[in-house]
């Protein structure tokens, strides 16, 4: 009975599957939970400030903004928890990132000062089309991205991988079957959509060509390492589908 009960348990502990948890290393619990609190604080004070705003485009900003952040940080945690960090969240996501937000508010900010009948958008059809497009673009482009890290799960990473990991996988199914790199079309048009819902004329030009810049360069590099990667299957895959960003190019010669 004792030899049999001893082989159950550890034929039982044998079969259990491992759970790997985020290394605490670099995913240091202060700093998670500090970050977390405070896009809590900005998303609340948004959204309770929001019906006594006069301009409320630009709290429903400061809540994407706030979302973006943390989905960035939540999604990675629940589907790909060996690469998530501390550094997840992407708010420190490069010094043009920070100061192009920064000037896509002062704009604002400015704009409602000098201009306020321009950000009274309610009184005006074709702002209202505007701010309802930026709108859409927003929901659209954050609905995206959050679905391309959830499908690839541990295929995913904010880094560009030059080298194949054991885990990585070429991943064509879900939203990868109408998007080549779903990731990027979502915050690109996250992007864009948050400028035109501020009605930030400048700064909307501003972004489509920083970040038009941006991708068309780091797309043809990443694609080159997925084709070294994944051959010909990439390749197919590649000519099948398209990227869906203005102006780069769908055949893989950027």
């Amino acid at each position: 009975m004792e030899s049999n009960s001893t082989y159950s348990m550890e034929d039982k502990i044998e079969q259990t599957p491992v759970v790997i948890y985020p290394d605490i290393n670099t995913n240091l619990p202060h700093e998670v939970t500090g970050t977390s609190f405070g896009l809590g604080i900005l998303l609340g004070v948004s959204l309770g400030s929001l019906p006594f705003m006069h301009f409320k485009p630009f709290n429903l900003y400061i809540i994407a903004l706030a979302l973006f952040h943390f989905l960035e940080y939540y999604i990675t945690a629940k589907y790909n928890p060996k690469k998530v960090n501390s550094q997840s969240f992407l708010i420190n996501n490069g010094i043009e990132y920070t100061v192009a937000h920064t000037i896509a508010i002062f704009e604002c900010l400015v704009e409602g000062w000098l201009f306020p009948r321009w950000k009274t958008y309610n009184h005006s059809a074709f702002r209202q089309i505007i701010v309802t497009l930026g709108l859409t673009l927003l929901i659209v482009g954050q609905l995206v991205r959050s679905l391309a890290m959830y499908t690839a799960g541990k295929s995913f990473s904010h880094i560009v991988k030059v080298e194949k990991e054991n885990d990585h996988k070429l991943v064509t199914n879900g939203v990868y079957l109408y998007f080549r790199h779903p990731s990027y079309f979502g915050f690109f048009w996250w992007a864009m959509g948050t400028q035109l819902l501020l009605l930030n004329p400048i700064t909307s030009v501003a972004f489509a060509y920083v970040l038009h810049g941006f991708f068309s360069k780091r797309i043809p590099f990443e694609e080159r390492h997925l084709v070294d990667f994944f051959g010909d299957e990439y390749i197919k895959y590649r000519q099948s589908v398209k990227i869906w960003i203005p102006f780069i190019n769908d055949d893989g010669n950027n």
